[in-house]
């Protein structure tokens, strides 16, 4: 049988470098988002401490325990909840095959979002100078925000641990 020359030749052959590295850079995104996250939370209570009145007590309930119960009680949802962690594992997968987090343009996307949320925050910090309501509760959002990051970064590393799964992410 003659053999074929040119790009018909032979089908190309799977190139499981490409995929992993894809699965890779999705999981540093994933990771990325969690610490940077994390750090706007610590900046922004630095600057509640620092601007808003109230007492120390109050303000470490307000700023730290109260966030602290929500992180802990979303995290929790999210990871023991069996039909929420479904969810949120087929939520990881999607985005993964989608190409989400596996460019510049969509890691600067996430990170601008984490920005646009401490702008939010600061800027209710600001506002209650000028009359506003006191910030309390956008503290408990964002580490629920937070929390949820969390726990994508973590069933991303559950997801790669199952048999169908790393099947896909190596070929």
């Amino acid at each position: 049988m003659p053999r074929l020359s040119g790009p018909q030749a032979e089908p190309p052959k799977p190139r499981p470098e490409l995929h992993t590295q894809a699965w890779r850079n999705f999981k540093r995104m994933q990771t990325s988002a969690c610490l940077f996250g994390g750090l706007i939370f610590a900046l922004v209570v630095v600057r509640a401490f620092d601007v808003l009145p109230g007492a120390l007590r109050d303000k470490l309930f307000v700023f730290v325990g109260a966030p602290l119960g929500f992180f802990a009680l979303t995290l929790a949802a999210s990871l023991l909840g069996g039909p929420i962690r479904r969810l949120l594992k087929q939520y990881v997968w999607i985005t993964f095959a989608a190409g989400f987090g596996q460019t510049p343009w969509s890691v600067a996307g996430v990170l601008g979002v984490l920005a646009f949320a401490a702008f939010a925050i600061l800027l209710q910090i600001s506002e209650f100078g000028r009359g506003g309501r006191y910030p309390g509760g956008i503290f408990s959002a964002y580490a629920a925000g937070v929390a949820l990051m969390v726990a994508q970064a973590w069933l991303c590393r559950a997801l790669e641990r199952e048999p169908d799964v790393r099947n896909l992410i190596e070929r």
